[in-house]
Parts: C-alpha cells; sequence; structure tokens
C-alpha cells in the first residue's frame, strides 16, 4: 500500500508538473488567468504545495517575468519599423505655394529662392511689356495720334532751325554789314512765324477745297516760275536763276511749285484712277505737267530742285497707280535728261569728281576748289565727337564753312551738338515721316494718298539729299535742310506742305470729333484760370 501510494504521487507531480510547463510557454494572457489555471489542476492545494513544486513555479515565474520585456521591446522595435515604413511612403511636405518640398527649420535652398526670383522678374518684365504694347496699341488707334505725330515733330524743327541759324549765321551776320549777330535770325524767325500762320489755315481747308484749287495752284506755280526769266524781275543768285525780287524781298518759285505740284498730282491721278488703260489717258495731262514743272526749273540751272521734282512726281506716279508700262517709259526719259544735264556742266562733272577723288585722297584733290565745302563739312562733323563742342562754339562757321547757315548747317549740328544731335535731328524726322506715311496707309481717299506721298518725297526725301551731301555720299547740289536751314521761301513752303498733310489727317474718322472736345476742353481750362485770376 505504501508504495502505491507513491507511485500515485509522483505521477501526480509529473503531471502538475508538465501542465505547469505548458503554461509556461504559452503566451502569457494575465495573472489572474494563470493563477486561474494552476487552481483548477486537480490535486493541487495553494496551501498543500511541496518545496520542490515552490522553487520550480519560482523559477518558472522569473523567466516568465523575463520574457515579457524583451516581447515587449520587440513589439516597440516592430511597430517603429512600420511606422518609418509607412512615413517613407508619404508624399514629401509641400512649401507654401506648392512650389517644393520644404527643408527642416523653414529654409529654402539657395538655388529655389534664385529661381523663384527670377520668374518674378521675367514675369514682371512680361507684365510691363503687356502694358506697353496696350498703351502703344490704344495711342496708335487714337484719332489724333497721326496729327500730333506730324504737328509736333514739325514744330521740334522748326524751333530747333531758328537756334541753329542763329548760332551758324552770327559771325556771317555781323561781318556781312549788318552790325548784329542777330540780322539772319531775326528773319528767319518771322519767315518761320509766316509759315506757322499758314500751316495753321491750311490745316483747317477741308479736301474739297484743295480739290476746287488743284488747277489754280499748278497753273499759278508754273507762271511764278516762268516769271524768273522776265527781265527786271527775275534775279540770279549764285548762278541760278530761280528768283523773283520785289520789293527788297526775293522769292524762290520753285519750293511753292513743289508743293503745287504734289497736289495737283493728287486730284488728277485720283480723277484718272481706272482710267490709265490707254497712252493717252496715262500721259495727259500728268506728264506734260511734271516735264513743264522740272524743265523751267532746270533751265534756271537749279538742277538740284528739279532732281527733287522729278523723284516726288514718280513717287507720285507709283502710288496713283500709274501703269508700270508707261511708268518705266517715263523713267527711262527722265533718267536720260539728267544725265544729259550733269554731262552738259563742267561744274556738275567737277562736284562728282571731288565727290569720288576729294575725300579719298586729299594730296591729290583740290581742297581749295571743288572739295572745300564738302571737305570742311566732314571736318566739322568730325570735330564735334559724341556730344559737340557746345552750342555757338563751332569754329568751322568762322569762315571755314560756306553756307554754314543754309544748306550745310547740318555740319554745325554735329559739330556743336555732336552725333547725337544729329541722330536727334534724324530721328524728329523719321518720326515725322511716319506720320505722312500712316496718313497714306490710313486713307481712304486717292487724292489724300497720292498728294501726301508727294510732300514725304519732297520733305523727307529732300532732308536725306541734303544729309548725304553734308556727310560726303552725294555730290553738293545746294539743296537746303527744310524748316532747319536759312531761306524764307524753303521753310514757308514746307510749312505750307505740312499743313495741307494736317487737313489730310483731320479726315481720319472720329479726328475732327476729338479736335473738337480737345478744343473745348482748352477752352473750359482758360475759363476756370481766367475767373481766379479775378478773384
Amino acid at each position: 500500500m505504501g508504495r502505491q501510494a507513491t507511485a500515485k504521487a509522483d505521477e501526480r507531480r509529473r503531471r502538475k508538473l508538465a501542465k505547469t510547463t505548458v503554461a509556461a510557454t504559452a503566451p502569457p494572457t494575465s495573472k489572474r488567468s494563470a493563477a486561474s489555471t494552476a487552481t483548477k489542476s486537480p490535486g493541487t492545494s495553494t496551501a498543500t504545495k511541496s518545496p520542490d513544486a515552490t522553487s520550480a513555479a519560482k523559477a518558472r515565474a522569473g523567466k516568465s517575468a523575463a520574457a515579457k520585456p524583451a516581447s515587449k521591446t520587440a513589439a516597440r522595435k516592430a511597430s517603429g519599423v512600420k511606422k518609418t515604413a509607412k512615413a517613407g511612403t508619404k508624399k514629401p511636405a509641400q512649401a507654401p505655394g506648392g512650389k517644393g518640398p520644404a527643408k527642416a527649420g523653414g529654409k529654402k535652398p539657395a538655388q529655389a529662392v534664385g529661381g523663384k526670383s527670377s520668374a518674378k522678374t521675367a514675369s514682371a518684365i512680361r507684365n510691363a511689356w503687356d502694358h506697353v504694347r496696350g498703351d502703344v496699341s490704344g495711342l496708335s488707334a487714337h484719332p489724333l495720334t497721326t496729327y500730333f505725330l506730324i504737328l509736333v515733330s514739325v514744330v521740334l524743327l522748326t524751333g530747333l532751325g531758328l537756334v541753329m541759324v542763329l548760332s551758324a549765321s552770327s559771325i556771317t551776320s555781323y561781318d556781312g554789314g549788318a552790325g548784329s549777330s542777330f540780322a539772319y535770325f531775326n528773319k528767319q524767325a518771322i519767315f518761320a512765324g509766316v509759315g506757322l500762320v499758314l500751316m495753321a489755315i491750311a490745316s483747317r481747308m477741308s479736301l474739297q477745297f484743295w480739290k476746287r484749287t488743284a488747277w489754280a495752284a499748278i497753273i499759278g506755280g508754273l507762271a511764278m516760275q516762268a516769271a524768273v526769266f522776265a527781265p527786271g524781275l527775275g534775279k540770279e543768285t549764285k548762278g541760278n536763276a530761280n528768283w523773283i525780287g520785289f520789293s527788297g524781298f526775293q522769292i524762290q518759285p520753285s519750293e511753292f511749285l513743289k508743293v503745287a505740284l504734289a497736289l495737283w498730282l493728287g486730284f488728277i491721278l485720283a480723277q484718272k484712277t481706272g482710267k490709265m488703260t490707254t497712252f493717252g489717258h496715262a500721259m495727259i495731262p500728268v506728264v506734260p505737267g511734271v516735264l513743264a514743272a522740272a524743265g523751267l526749273v532746270v533751265a534756271g540751272n537749279d538742277l538740284g530742285t528739279g532732281l527733287v521734282i522729278m523723284a516726288m512726281a514718280i513717287v507720285c506716279l507709283w502710288v496713283g497707280g500709274f501703269p508700270m508700262k508707261y511708268f518705266l517709259l517715263l523713267g527711262s526719259v527722265l533718267a536720260a535728261a539728267v544725265t544729259f544735264f550733269v554731262l552738259s556742266s563742267q561744274n556738275r562733272l567737277n562736284r562728282i569728281e571731288a565727290l569720288l577723288t576729294g575725300h579719298a585722297d586729299q594730296s591729290a584733290a583740290d581742297t581749295m576748289g571743288q572739295a572745300w565745302q564738302s571737305n570742311h563739312g566732314l571736318f566739322s562733323l568730325a570735330s564735334g565727337g559724341w556730344l559737340g563742342v557746345g552750342l555757338g562754339a563751332s569754329r568751322e562757321k568762322w569762315s571755314w564753312l560756306p553756307e554754314a547757315h543754309n544748306d550745310f548747317i547740318f555740319a554745325i549740328i554735329g559739330e556743336e551738338l555732336g552725333l547725337v544731335g544729329t541722330l536727334v535731328v534724324i530721328l524728329i524726322f523719321a518720326v515725322l515721316g511716319f506720320g505722312m506715311v500712316r496718313v497714306v496707309m490710313r486713307s481712304n481717299s486717292v487724292m489724300v494718298q497720292v498728294a501726301t506721298a508727294g510732300f514725304f518725297a519732297l520733305i523727307i526725301g529732300q532732308a536725306g539729299i541734303n544729309i548725304g551731301v553734308v556727310t560726303g555720299m552725294l555730290p553738293v547740289i545746294g539743296l537746303p535742310l527744310p524748316f532747319v536751314s536759312y531761306g524764307g521761301s524753303s521753310i514757308i513752303a514746307s510749312l505750307l506742305a505740312v499743313g495741307v498733310v494736317l487737313s489730310f489727317a483731320r479726315t481720319e474718322p472720329g479726328a475732327e470729333a476729338a479736335i473738337a472736345a480737345n478744343r473745348d476742353r482748352l477752352r473750359s481750362s482758360l475759363a476756370v484760370l481766367v475767373r481766379k485770376k479775378r478773384k
């Protein structure tokens, strides 16, 4: 009996130990569940535990306690790895404005800042350009833009001309017996005043008025030009018989003939639109009128003005739709006539020779003869440099440069005002020419187009020839610089031509209404000023 009891006790201990081992290796749930499991085991009691069982339980509890922290640490590491992996899959944080990832500390890289600054600068430039372009487009579409382009440029040239005439003629005027350096300037100021008045009057005339006066203008111009050959009436100056003198004044009719011819050609070619299919309709009366005007001028030994008339006629015929076959025929005849008149005059041949040799090799040139004026014009331009020697400080005007206040006044501008001054003059002429081109392009009247094209050739073409002569690119032919050179007939006729063009510019749609509105605003402003002054 004793052995059986002992074997049963050992069996119970083995079972208990096995259960305890299984409980220790299973995932721990809680202390309370482990206690309940131990309590439920058969044949055991908390009060009747043996020493061996107690020590084994303590050992298992120690192992379990050591395993819990390890499992918690592993769980924490696993969760950290998962969080890191999830964080790696997230999109980087965006900088304010969505321009790129934000960096630590809230600072952006230097490259990103520079790129953003460049983008802002480029955007600002584009916006400014768009704004300027919009303003220019709006200004270009304004009905009075053409009117003021022409008016302002002419006023600027006239004012500059008065200043330069005073400067260039002061020595000649005083030395010529007038006893005053202002003698030429005073005359030129009177001529400019008369011309401005005529320009203002002509600018108010209607297109119908110019149509009615076209024939009278050309007949009067031809009659005045023919009068230079009348004994006692015609005057010869420096070999050119192109002047009429009376009551102490001299008039050069060829200047007014050019204006009349341009106006007449515009009227005739407008009447012949679509009819110049036969030789008779194309040639008469256009070609006889041009040949009569140019012939009378050249007969007075003024080939330079004759060339301007021919060039102006060619431009008018081109714009007026003159048939090409007749156009080439007329051009050939005019070219042959010019060649004949050049070859028939030794003086003109000498000028061409001076142009070809007088500047290239001064040791072989006749610098005291034909090349004198042209060479000193170049000296004057060269000595001016960029900004000039100063207004009134020219050295060439001290009797070195002939016609310093007249045909070669552009050289004095270059000497006293420098290259910058000459470029400003050319720019103003370019603005004036642009305004005339706008009149031609924006008008629906053939007469306006042809006449304005003729005035363009008359003023801008003559300015180009004068500048070409002064700079040594063309032979000396004695043409003044419009609005700038001294000469009463030249400035009065030029301002009269501009007045006609201004009257054409007023025919642009909306121009009359805009002028009336500006006039009303001006009157209102003057009335307000008068009331304030009385108070």
